[in-house]
């Protein structure tokens, strides 16, 4: 359960509630029965909503005492007597509607923090809050309702949309940022890219003229950076969700709704179709370009364009089936040299 210092529920909630806010559709249970807060399976109570997305903890689901669960259909007889069942066909997106109305995101009124610097020039909307030590560059534009957290840094000239909120000592330069985006402390944006002209008289750096771009619903994790392009403008579409302690190279661009997982580096000027998946640690060189829904496996090195919806894996990456036909040949090869 949330520890109350740092999180504040709300209800409780009746299951009838609960039904309409997240889809799913009550099978077994008093529609009018309340429930009082979320909680995993193991530590869920009569008084808890919890969830089963995943058959891996479904012992864990047989032996919960959770007063209500949201499941797949194919799970619904397996509760334990006395659980309200709700069933739904995403249970952990349903899950998560529910959870969010236990624990909304939390509004401020707008203040800004009496040592915060903010040019003159620069234009915030209502009901901005801006927190201690932060600094906000002439011409910068930062929507309403925005929250800007301690020691963050705005260049000059930064757009910055509604709604959105940017964590603790992150940097910002040379981007226009959409509305409802989330930057986690540590970020950084806009940076010159790691562009240069190579030679033994000495690496010559090349002006970085381009822009970061981030549309609407964009999150992006602590301590991840990208890189401003080059000319062209380096481009993360709208509802992309970027992890911890990712690289993004100038003159990339992601399409909408990517997910790429912490670790991962996507080299200069590639381009990802809406919906790629890169896992933890992947590795992209530069000038590739990735299909709409292509899946990127764990620490895999892609040297090759990625067709749309095809998943690769390995270094170098090369599709799932043909990865797996070369490990066992190699482990094949292993136990003949062992005889």
């Amino acid at each position: 359960m949330a520890d109350p210092r740092f999180f504040s529920v709300r209800g409780p909630f009746t299951l009838a509630q609960l039904v309409d806010i997240s889809g799913a559709e009550l099978v077994a249970g008093d529609a009018e029965r309340t429930v009082h807060d979320v909680a995993p399976l193991e530590a869920a109570g009569p008084e808890h909503l919890s969830f089963l997305d995943n058959k891996l903890y479904l012992e864990a689901f047989t032996a919960s005492v959770a007063g209500a669960c949201i499941v797949g259909a194919e799970y619904r007889e397996r509760a334990p007597a006395g659980m309200a069942v709700l069933v739904a066909a995403d249970p952990y997106r349903s899950y998560a509607l529910a959870a969010r109305a236990f624990y909304p995101e939390e509004s401020e009124k707008g203040a800004i923090h009496e040592t915060a610097i903010v040019d003159p020039s620069a234009r915030l909307g209502e009901d901005v809050v801006v927190e201690a030590r932060v600094v906000i560059g002439a011409g910068a534009e930062i929507g309403r309702a925005c929250h800007i957290g301690v020691g963050t840094v705005i260049g000059p000239r930064v757009v910055i949309g509604d709604e959105t909120s940017i964590g603790a000592g992150a940097s910002i330069s040379h981007a226009i940022i959409g509305a409802r985006v989330l930057l986690h402390p540590g970020v950084r944006i806009g940076q010159r890219g790691f562009g240069f002209a190579m030679g033994r008289e000495g690496h010559l750096k090349v002006p970085q003229l381009g822009r970061v771009l981030i549309e609407d619903d964009v999150e992006v994790g602590a301590n991840s950076t990208i890189d401003r392009g080059s000319g062209p403008d380096t481009v993360i579409g709208a509802g992309s969700m970027i992890d911890n302690l990712v690289q993004i190279g100038h003159n990339v661009s992601l399409g909408k709704g990517c997910v790429i997982v912490a670790q991962a580096g996507v080299a200069g000027s590639s381009q990802l179709g809406d919906y790629v998946a890169l896992g933890a640690q992947a590795g992209l060189v530069g000038h590739l370009k990735i299909g709409t829904g292509a899946q990127i496996a764990a620490q895999s090195g892609v040297m090759r364009d990625v067709p749309a919806g095809e998943t690769v894996c390995g270094a170098p990456a090369v599709p799932m089936r043909q990865f797996f036909r070369q490990i066992a040949v190699v482990s094949r090869l292993a136990k003949q040299r062992g005889k």
